[in-house]
């Protein structure tokens, strides 16, 4: 009975991680990054087999495409197949292709909701905020955090689709990983906040109430009174309506927030 090592499953993860987006296409996405991948697995299985390689390599070269992290585990549950194929289980290429199609979308979607919608604006914003002053601890921070975060979480989740094939996918819908992203979305909500309040700077600069010789109160310390920097807060939020609400693009939203600042400078409000 054939059964693959470990060294040939770390090698077609490597092979994965590094290399799904270097020969990506818009017409094949990440497939041939997928079809690297499957060498060393395809190699393992069938030694001094060439035109079963050859096969297996045909096989994976259809379109791919999904979040290339969480979506690591669809190549260690393909291995799974291709491994119970090489002894004997008649599982055909339909079988395996339609297996990647099924999960390769409901995966792009978990994945790209808790990578890139989640833990990298979580990152950012914590790297942004030690980048103040021209600092290069915060490149440092965001580039450490992340790969110190992805290379375990996609490892393991490899390893896990080929020990334990499509049931893996229970680790990424369970209660216990709802549990997860709702807490890193309250985290991200907590830090974005932080940040905001640190680093967003708008005053009021006008007074109210300056008659004869009375300078009046400044807006702006009226206002931080009764609610600490609720300005800048206001402006956080109407940033957040314009760009998931309205589909303002953040480029607009620089354009739109330049005409303000030097319309409220130059008439005093700010």
């Amino acid at each position: 009975m054939k059964k693959l090592s470990k060294k040939a499953l770390k090698e077609s993860w490597i092979r994965w991680e590094a290399g799904y987006l270097v020969d990506m296409t818009y017409q094949w996405e990440m497939a041939f990054g997928f079809c690297d991948s499957m060498i060393p697995i395809l190699k393992e299985l069938y030694p001094n087999r060439p035109e079963e390689v050859q096969k297996g390599l045909m096989r994976h070269s259809g379109f791919y495409c999904t979040e290339p992290q969480i979506g690591s585990i669809i190549g260690g549950v393909v291995c799974g197949l291709e491994e119970e194929r090489a002894n004997g289980v008649e599982i055909d290429d339909e079988t395996i292709n339609s297996i990647k199609v099924g999960l390769m979308g409901p995966l792009a979607g978990i994945g790209d909701a808790m990578v890139p919608g989640m833990l990298i604006p979580l990152l950012l914003s914590i790297a942004v905020g030690m980048s103040q002053d021209g600092s290069i601890i915060g490149p440092l921070f965001y580039i450490i955090a992340y790969l110190g975060a992805m290379i375990p979480i996609s490892y393991t989740l490899f390893m896990k689709g080929y020990t334990l094939g499509t049931k893996s996918i229970d680790i990424l819908i369970g209660e216990t990983a709802q549990k997860v992203r709702k807490a890193i979305n309250v985290l991200g909500a907590i830090v974005v906040g932080g940040v905001g309040a640190s680093y967003v700077s708008l005053k009021l600069n006008f007074t109210i109430g300056a008659t004869g010789g009375s300078e009046g109160i400044v807006a702006n310390d009226m206002v931080n009174t009764i609610f600490p920097n609720l300005v800048p807060l206001l402006v956080i939020l109407l940033s957040w309506w314009l760009m998931s609400r309205k589909n303002v693009s953040s480029l607009k939203m620089i354009l739109v927030f330049l005409i303000i600042a030097l319309a409220g400078v130059a008439v005093g409000i700010f």
